[in-house]
Order: structure tokens, then sequence, then C-alpha cells
């Protein structure tokens, strides 16, 4: 493929349309910023190489001008002194040159042409670079932070399932299974007698209670004069 046909290629791709076709996004676009890269300095070098030769071509110009000058003055000189004939030869010489200085100007011009193409096709690429490198730079951090969910995930999975947060549910759930187990202890059990004359004391008490507070009453009753 020439250097031109990949240009054209590339400046014309759609870069996000590509990325979404493809597997491997990450991939596809650094393999389309090393062409790119590639292309650019292959472009470079060509622009290069037409410089030098437009300023090679200028100085040959500016020789063979000169030497069309020089003729049309030796050519001035031979009349001024009644050499016509040595003026005409004078005049061939300086026509010969003009023709070669032609012949340079349009070279000239058309290597000027193409260094200005090689440039707007250099800002054209290096703008579809830019653009190609800003995009690898979203998808890059996209995949970090993609990467640190993931971990992230993976770390609240692996602690949800880990030895510790298990010996601590089998723990909690013996002592449920203890609690449970005292609670049935007495259940069904009749009391023993000892308990049961301990039942009766403090029934005892609380009845002693009962007619203390109600004597309190009644003496707070008959203190209270008549309206």
């Amino acid at each position: 493929m020439s250097i031109f046909t990949r240009f054209r290629d590339i400046v014309s791709a759609n870069i996000n349309s590509m990325l979404d076709r493809a597997e491997d996004p990450e991939k596809m676009i650094r393999l389309m910023i090393r062409e790119m890269e590639d292309t650019l300095v292959e472009i470079k070098s060509s622009c290069a190489g037409v410089m030098a030769n437009s300023k090679r071509v200028q100085r040959q110009l500016h020789e063979i001008q000169a030497r069309e000058k020089s003729w049309n003055e030796k050519a001035a000189l031979a009349v001024n002194k009644g050499r016509d004939d040595l003026a005409r030869e004078a005049l061939a010489e300086k026509r010969r040159y003009s023709r070669n200085a032609g012949a340079l100007e349009n070279e000239l011009v058309e290597l000027n042409g193409i260094v200005d193409q090689y440039k707007a096709d250099i800002c054209q690429l290096e703008e579809k670079l830019q653009a190609a490198r800003e995009k690898q730079r979203v998808l890059v951090q996209r995949h970090i932070h993609a990467k640190k969910k993931i971990r992230a995930e993976e770390e609240i999975r692996r602690m949800d399932s880990s030895e510790a947060i298990l010996r601590f549910n089998r723990f909690e759930n013996r002592i449920e299974r203890l609690e449970s187990e005292a609670d049935l202890v007495n259940l069904g059990r009749k009391p023993t007698l000892e308990e049961k004359i301990d039942h009766l004391m403090n029934d005892e008490e609380i009845e002693n209670e009962l007619a203390e507070l109600k004597a309190r009453e009644k003496t707070n009753i008959q203190d209270v004069p008549p309206k």
C-alpha cells in the first residue's frame, strides 16, 4: 500500500465506528496510532525531500538568471562597440539561458505546490493522530476504572466468603443454639419443694408491702380536713 493510499484511508476512517466494531478497542487504537505515526514519518520525510529539491532548483534558477543577465550586458556592450555580430551571439546565449530559466521556474512552482500539499496533509494527519491519542487516553482510563471495579467486587466477594466471617457466623449460630437450649432446660419441669417455699415467701413479702401501702393511703385520707 502506497503512502498516499494509507493517508487517504486514515484520514477518511471513522475512529469511533471502527472502535465500536472492534473486539479489542485498546489494541485497535494502538494499531491505528502506530499506523498514523509511521505514515506521518513517511510524509514528513517525503516533504523534506521535495523541499530539498525545491531549494536546489531555486539555486539553479538564480545561477541561470545571473548568466542571462550577464549575456544581456555583454550584448549591450557589443552594440556600444559597434560589434553587432558579437551582440547577436550574446543575445543567442541569453535566449538559451532564458529558456532554461523558464523551465526551472515551472518546475519550482510544481515543487512548491507539492510541498504545500504535503504540509496540509501533515497538519490533517497530526489532527487525526491527536484525536486518536485522546481516544486512547479515554479508553485506558475506562479500562483502569473497570479493573479497579472488578478488584473491588472480587474483594467484597472474598470478604463475604472469607474464613473469618464464616467462623464468626458459626460462633454466632453456636451462641444462639446455646441460648435456645437454656430456654428449654426448665421447660416442663415441676418446681422443687424449695422453689415452692421461696415462691410463698415472695408472695408473703408482696402481701405485706401491699398492706403497708393501703394503710398509708388510708391515713392520708383521714388527715385531709373536710371542706
